[in-house]
C-alpha cells in the first residue's frame, strides 16, 4: 500500500512539473512601455502641468483641436501607471492576453534618470511582478518641444536636454543599471545575459567621442556585467537608418559596412521600435506589412546578428502636433494577421529566442497602443491572445 501511495505521489509531482512546463509561454511577446502616464512626478510637470503626465495631451485633444478626427478615450481611464495597484492590474491583463515582457523606455537627462516612476514605483512594486519580465531600452535622444503641446508645432531646433553622455557619466549609468535592474529576478535575459537596448547610436557616439571610444565603452559595459555575475550582456540595437549608417566608421574592405559597424560596437541582436523608422506609414496597414516582411527578409539575408521581429500597432502623432502621417486600416483583425507573420518568422528561426517586440503597450499620443480604448475595446489585446495563448 505504501509503495502504491509513494508511486502515486511521484506521478503527481511529475504531472505538476510537466503541467508547469506546458503552461510556460512558448513565445516572449514584449511590448514597449512609454512611462509618461504617471502622476506625482515633478519632472514631468514642465511638459504636462496638469500633473497627470502625457494623459494631458490625450485628454485635451478635442479642446485644443475642436472637431478633429482623433477622439479616443482609454477604457481604464486616465490611470496613474506609477501606482503599484494600477500596474498590478495591467500586469494581470497583459499576461492574461499573452504579453509577458515589458520593455521600458528608459531616460537619463541632466545627469539623472527621467520618467522612472512608472518602473520603480509602479511595476517593480506591483504585488504580481513575478508574472512579468522586463528590460530597458535606453531612449537616449534629445528632448525637444514635441512633448509640450503648447510648443510642439514651433519649428525650431530647441534642445531642452541632450541625450549625449560622456564616458564618466556613461559608466555611472551602466553601474547603476547593473545593480538596480539587471540583478532583479524579473529582468529579461537571453542565454543568461541581461538584454539592454539602445535607441540612438549617433547620440551615443557623439557623447563618447567617436566610434573607437564607443566600442571601448560598450566593451567595458559587457565586462562590468560579467563581473556582476552574468555570463555577459546582450546588447540590442534599435534597427533604423540613423543607427546603421554612420559616416565616421571606416568599413575597410567589408561588403556590408552596416553589419561590420554593428559588430564593431559589440551589438549582438536587433529589433525595431516603430514601423515609421523604415517605411512609409501614411499608408494602409496591409501595404505596410508587405514592406515589413521585405525588410525582415533583407535583414535576415544581410546581417549575421540576431534579429527579433517587430510589429507596430499603428502611427498617428496628431495628438501632439494636430497633424500627422496616419496608418490606415490598422484594425485588430489586421494586427492579428501581422502577429501571425511574426510568429511564422520566429518559428523559422528555432535557434534564437522566440522574442517578438510590439509598439506598444501605451503610446497613446502616437496611436500605437495595446491598452483598451473606446474605439476597439480589447481588440488588440485579444488579437495577441488569439495568436499566442489560445493557439499555442
Amino acid at each position: 500500500m505504501k509503495k502504491r501511495v509513494y508511486l502515486l505521489l511521484i506521478f503527481l509531482s511529475c504531472s505538476v512539473i510537466l503541467f508547469g512546463q506546458d503552461r510556460k509561454a512558448k513565445y516572449d511577446v514584449a511590448a514597449f512601455v512609454y512611462p509618461a502616464y504617471a502622476s506625482d512626478d515633478p519632472r514631468l510637470r514642465p511638459f504636462w502641468p496638469m500633473g497627470i503626465g502625457e494623459w494631458e495631451t490625450v485628454m485635451t485633444m478635442q479642446k485644443r483641436n475642436p472637431g478633429h478626427y482623433w477622439n479616443r478615450k482609454p477604457l481604464w481611464g486616465y490611470i496613474n501607471e506609477a501606482d503599484p495597484a494600477v500596474m498590478s492590474m495591467e500586469i494581470e491583463q497583459a499576461t492574461k492576453h499573452g504579453v509577458n515582457v515589458f520593455i521600458f523606455d528608459w531616460y537619463w537627462f541632466d545627469g539623472r534618470p527621467f520618467m522612472e516612476t512608472t518602473l520603480n514605483n509602479g511595476f517593480l512594486k506591483a504585488d504580481n511582478v513575478d508574472k512579468m519580465q522586463f528590460y530597458l531600452m535606453w531612449a537616449n535622444h534629445d528632448v525637444l518641444n514635441v512633448w509640450d503641446t503648447r510648443l510642439a508645432d514651433v519649428k525650431e531646433d530647441n534642445v531642452i536636454w541632450t541625450g549625449k553622455v560622456a564616458r564618466q557619466e556613461f559608466e555611472k549609468i551602466c553601474k547603476r543599471n547593473i545593480e538596480k535592474y539587471f540583478k532583479h529576478p524579473q529582468y529579461y535575459k537571453i542565454d543568461g545575459k541581461p538584454v539592454f537596448m539602445i535607441y540612438d547610436i549617433p547620440q551615443l557616439i557623439a557623447g563618447l567621442g567617436g566610434v573607437e571610444e564607443t566600442a571601448e565603452a560598450l566593451k567595458w559595459f559587457k565586462e562590468e556585467t560579467r563581473k556582476a555575475g552574468f555570463p555577459g550582456l546582450e546588447l540590442q540595437i534599435t534597427m533604423w537608418a540613423i543607427n546603421m549608417n554612420y559616416s565616421g566608421f571606416d568599413a575597410g574592405k567589408t561588403t556590408n559596412p552596416e553589419n561590420a559597424f554593428v559588430k564593431k560596437l559589440g551589438f549582438t541582436s536587433a529589433t525595431h521600435y516603430q514601423f515609421a523608422h523604415f517605411t512609409n506609414v501614411n499608408e494602409d496597414y496591409n501595404v505596410i506589412m508587405d514592406a515589413v516582411e521585405k525588410e525582415w527578409a533583407r535583414i535576415d539575408s544581410s546581417y549575421d546578428f540576431t534579429y527579433y521581429p517587430h510589429i507596430s500597432v499603428g502611427w498617428d502623432n496628431s495628438p501632439r502636433t494636430g497633424k500627422s502621417a496616419v496608418v490606415r486600416n490598422n484594425t485588430p483583425e489586421n494586427f492579428e494577421k501581422a502577429l501571425r507573420k511574426a510568429k511564422t518568422f520566429v518559428d523559422k528561426h528555432p535557434e534564437q529566442k522566440p522574442l517578438i517586440t510590439i509598439n506598444s503597450w501605451n503610446e497613446w499620443t502616437e496611436t500605437s497602443y495595446l491598452m483598451p480604448c473606446d474605439v476597439y475595446g480589447y481588440g488588440y489585446l485579444n488579437a495577441i491572445k488569439h495568436v499566442f495563448v489560445d493557439e499555442k
